[in-house]
């Protein structure tokens, strides 16, 4: 029966639903995280009866047809790319994002990537660096005697050295935005590309025009929220178990059918 393929399509779309659920549970305490949500549409659909068929020579005309639906289909895992709450950290190092803007960082490959974790370190050559050692770009470097380092909230970075009281201007961080954000792609090690569909990057200061500002000494989190998640995964757990219903209650028609025909 075609009961059973329909019901199918609908059991494996809540069943990648509920991966992308679980995905955005496991990482609901990974920094600058946004959480996905699984998108559907209906299949094609079998027009039986169809609708503003005429039906005499008068011009009466069928004022609803019979259409069959074939099921259910995943289209989309878009983010939501809304803000992270701040939690203070009072690292040098860990810069959050209030607003609009992805931090550039610049893979071994040469691209360039862009994220909202802001959990930078030092390496060897006193660059600022992501946790996997990814230069920030533009590439700031820390002089090895700094006894204190400011970042602004317009992303000026300033050091202090001995023998001086006067913090010196030592780079400036720039933000990149873009006019669909959530066309960005995915790597993982909390980094995107840019893709097609994001467009191109617009660059400029931190509390400028629309990009946001930034703050030292803390760190965004993910915005995901447990109650809202755990709501999700109830209700695709009850679509699951409902499609399953549907299998049950359509091979026992069938059941019922060979029966007869014994």
């Amino acid at each position: 029966m075609r009961a059973l393929h329909t019901a199918a399509t609908g059991m494996m779309a809540q069943e990648l639903n509920v991966q992308v659920i679980s995905n955005n549970i496991a990482n609901m305490r990974t920094t600058g995280y946004k959480r996905q949500r699984a998108e559907f549409q209906d299949l094609l659909y079998e027009h039986v009866r169809r609708v503003g068929t005429q039906t005499s020579d008068q011009g009466n005309q069928l004022p609803a047809g019979i259409e069959l639906g074939a099921g259910v289909k995943t289209v989309g895992t878009p983010r939501l790319m809304t803000q992270g709450s701040l939690v203070q950290t009072g690292k040098d190092y860990d810069v959050a994002i209030r607003g609009e803007g992805f931090f550039q960082i610049t893979l071994p490959d040469g691209r360039t990537a862009y994220s909202r974790d802001g959990s930078f370190e030092l390496d060897s050559q006193g660059r600022i660096v992501t946790a996997q050692g990814n230069v920030l770009n533009p590439g700031l470097t820390i002089p090895q005697n700094a006894t204190s380092v400011t970042i602004n909230a317009q992303g000026q970075v300033s050091a202090v050295v001995p023998g001086t009281t006067t913090p010196t201007v030592i780079g400036q961080i720039q933000l990149a935005m873009f006019i669909n954000k959530a066309g960005l792609q995915g790597i993982g090690d909390n980094l995107y590309l840019e893709t097609p569909s994001s467009g191109a990057p617009q660059l400029g200061n931190p509390n400028q025009d629309s990009f946001g500002n930034l703050q030292q000494g803390n760190l965004e989190q993910a915005n995901v929220e447990a109650v809202s998640e755990i709501s999700d995964l109830i209700a695709a757990q009850r679509a699951y178990e409902m499609n399953a219903k549907v299998i049950t209650a359509t091979d026992q028609m069938l059941q019922s059918t060979s029966q007869m025909l014994r």
